[in-house]
């Protein structure tokens, strides 16, 4: 596997707590390192770069080198201007780990993350897209495979993995449905070098969604994940209770105007009125706190270990 000594001697297990819009605050992060995973937040979930800096502030000081490292994750087609480069530079003075991004070219930022000694994984969802982000210098592809919450891909992780692996040497993570400790060992089996988990790290205590949605993510199962453009205008999975919810059809939903250009009803938005979670949600029955589901999923881990 190519996962830097650096990282992995501090993880319990090898995953990440993924990005997730609205969900991921200094908290999550914070307790996701301490746990003994990788914790990450988008920097747009900060409402300003004021506001970034001061996350960025708490969690270089609550969280030490014997912790899991922690990731900050850019959208980088919309992102851009003056935030891009305000929220980049305070990665630079903090000298981030992990920069984690999505959603453009990451040619334009490799080198001067780069320059501080960070580390730039790439999330994918195509093969052509894993190597055009391999040839621009990313140290890790994020292969957002089939059954992902969000902007989930449409290949098998079974076809995805083994065919990245044969072009590029950098580490792996792999994202897709998974929500055990035996998912990740699966991972790691197939051939990525973490285990990329979004869905269940928002049915914790330290997230930022409301009950509601919690409480939603325990409730639905697999059968009620829709997979659909209509609402962010770019394929993704969101849960049928939340779409009917703001009075929609799961089965006769508004065809989209083009990529990142939904036609929904106003006042109607991704990820905020409505809701995504990926397949996983049929594994996910409790709302623990961090530190406890990482543990659980430590003890999963270890326990699939010893059948391999």
């Amino acid at each position: 596997m190519s996962l830097p000594p650096s990282i992995r001697n501090r993880l319990k297990v090898p995953a990440i707590a993924a990005p997730l819009f609205l969900v991921s605050g200094p908290d999550l992060v914070i307790a996701a390192c301490k746990a003994g995973v990788i914790g990450s937040f988008p920097a747009m979930n900060a409402r300003s770069s004021d506001d970034f800096s001061h996350w960025m502030k708490r969690i270089t000081e609550e969280t030490s080198s014997s912790d899991a490292p922690y990731a900050v994750n850019f959208s980088l087609a919309r992102m851009k201007g003056a935030r891009l480069d305000t929220d980049m530079e305070t990665c630079r003075q903090y000298e981030t780990p992990i920069i984690i991004t999505s959603v453009g070219n990451p040619s334009p930022v490799v080198e001067g993350i780069h320059a501080w000694g960070g580390l730039v994984y790439h999330d994918v969802t195509t093969l052509y897209h894993a190597k055009k982000a391999a040839d621009a210098g990313v140290d890790g592809l994020i292969l957002v495979c089939t059954g992902a919450g969000g902007h989930a891909g449409p290949l098998s992780p079974f076809a995805m993995v083994e065919q990245v692996r044969s072009f590029f040497s950098g580490t792996i993570i792999l994202a897709g449905a998974i929500s055990s400790g035996r998912g990740i060992r699966a991972a790691e089996i197939l051939g990525a070098d973490l285990a990329y988990l979004g869905t269940r790290f928002i049915a914790t205590k330290e997230a930022l969604a409301e009950d509601a949605y919690k409480n939603m993510i325990v409730a639905e199962k697999t059968d009620d994940i829709v997979y659909t453009n209509a609402i962010s205008g770019v394929p993704a999975n969101f849960m049928r209770t939340s779409l009917t919810a703001v009075g929609l059809d799961p089965d006769n939903l508004p065809t989209p105007d083009g990529p990142f250009r939904p036609n929904l009803p106003d006042g109607l938005t991704a990820w905020n009125s409505i809701w995504s979670a990926g397949q996983g949600v049929g594994l996910i029955d409790d709302l623990p706190d961090t530190a406890e589901l990482v543990s659980r999923l430590t003890k999963e881990y270890h326990s699939a270990r010893q059948h391999d």
